[in-house]
């Protein structure tokens, strides 16, 4: 299975994103797709926070169409959110021992956790943070093919 980091769902939203198109492309190809893929729901909260930032964006999406938008990614039949299991402190507190994670970096290790938690295969990101976790195999949908 396949899940998808925040930054895709942000740039495949954003139309003024440089990374617009490709990120379009890859979330349409999966949501459409048969096979099973996943979002973790800590990124559907990022989403919505990142989204709707005045900070981020000049106008930033409003809360109603951000949640639309995330209705329609709910709308995939093949879509399976993730989210912590029994297990996720142990796997959190290794991924963050072995990644040395400190700061905003938590937030990664505990995406990373779910994933592994859920036998995700792959990670679509374009956060480069994610290497730091070898246990997770990380792609970059708007510079490699994705898989």
């Amino acid at each position: 299975m396949i899940a998808v980091d925040t930054n895709i769902l942000v740039y495949a939203h954003r139309a003024e994103s440089p990374f617009h198109l490709p990120a379009a492309r890859s979330l349409k190809a999966i949501a459409e797709g048969s096979s099973a893929w996943a979002i973790p729901w800590p990124c559907i909260h990022e989403f919505i926070g990142v989204v709707t930032n005045r900070r981020a964006y000049q106008p930033p999406t409003t809360i109603e169409v951000a949640l639309q938008y995330v209705d329609a990614l709910l709308d995939s039949p093949s879509l399976v959110l993730i989210s912590e299991t029994d297990t996720h402190w142990q796997r959190l507190r290794a991924l963050s021992i072995g990644g040395q994670v400190a700061g905003g970096r938590v937030h990664d290790a505990r995406i990373a956790a779910i994933c592994l938690e859920h036998n995700v295969r792959e990670l679509w990101s374009a956060d480069r943070d994610f290497g730091r976790f070898s246990e997770l195999k990380v792609v970059n949908p708007l510079t490699h093919r994705a898989t």
